[in-house]
């Protein structure tokens, strides 16, 4: 199934963000607005805790729905069957290996799980745990917003592909007093 707006020209690199059961629509919809600044493919495991015409989904991604990929899935072993090639990274706050240690490539799934308990641990055990990925923070602290989190990995791999398809960067005139 794809999200009836989805435009099928890949503006970008080809890494995959995998949202494992996301269940908050603002979060969704933040991260399709990101995947289509970057050219990055969404897909959305079920069930999700929303619909997809969700107004809080579509007032996130704002006009960006149509620029973006996003394929939902049953589960995740039927995007495994559709993606056999693709190499899967998965980000755990008990990991011991800081994101920006790993070299990212184009074949690369970024796996994030429901926004309140994180990849559960039946999902993270089929994944390497050299390929489990620890983003930094203050101690006592749980976790970043998902969607917060998706950009800090997304954005260190495309700018270690050189921020491949990317435009120039803008000129901005400012007004003298």
């Amino acid at each position: 199934m794809l999200l009836d707006t989805v435009n099928e020209i890949k503006i970008g690199t080809t890494v995959h963000i995998l949202l494992y059961r996301p269940e908050i629509p603002y979060n969704t919809g933040n991260i399709i607005r990101l995947c289509a600044n970057v050219g990055a493919e969404l897909h959305l495991i079920h069930p999700l805790g929303f619909e997809l015409t969700e107004s809080k989904l579509k007032r996130a991604a704002l006009d960006y729905s149509d620029l973006a990929v996003v394929t939902e899935h049953e589960n995740l072993e039927d995007y495994k069957k559709m993606h056999p090639d693709r190499i899967f990274y998965a980000t755990s706050a008990r990991s011991r290996k800081y994101y920006s240690e790993i070299e990212f490539g184009s074949k690369d799934t970024y796996i994030f799980g429901p926004e309140s308990s994180g990849i559960p641990p039946a999902v993270l055990d089929t994944i390497p745990k050299e390929r489990h990925l620890l983003i930094p923070m203050k101690p006592g602290n749980r976790s970043l917003n998902i969607a917060n989190a998706v950009s800090i990995i997304v954005y260190e791999a495309w700018r270690q592909n050189n921020f491949e398809n990317a435009g120039p960067p803008r000129t901005i005139s400012v007004a003298e007093n």
